[in-house]
């Protein structure tokens, strides 16, 4: 079975180098996600970075004039940032 897939590639390779070579990398492409040292590190980055970052201004209740929230209706209005 392996002789046959070395001559089959052998052959490949005389005819078609080009069409070889692309397949060669286009696996290699697919199969190094799988094997590099890097994708361990990339998941667990992943897996700790929120999907929501938290709102920047925060109300605690000492300040009547800046939004809870700013989607909240009268977070819609920047009124409060130019009287600071």
């Amino acid at each position: 079975m392996a002789r046959r897939i070395a001559t089959f590639i052998r052959d490949a390779w005389a005819k078609e180098p080009v069409l070889v070579a692309s397949c060669a990398i286009g696996s290699l492409s697919l199969l190094l996600p799988f094997i590099s040292p890097y994708t361990k590190y990339a998941i667990i980055i992943n897996e700790v970075t929120p999907y929501n970052y938290p709102v920047p201004v925060r109300d605690d209740w000492n300040m009547p004039d800046v939004p809870s929230h700013p989607q909240d209706p009268q977070g819609r209005s920047l009124e409060w940032l130019k009287k600071l």
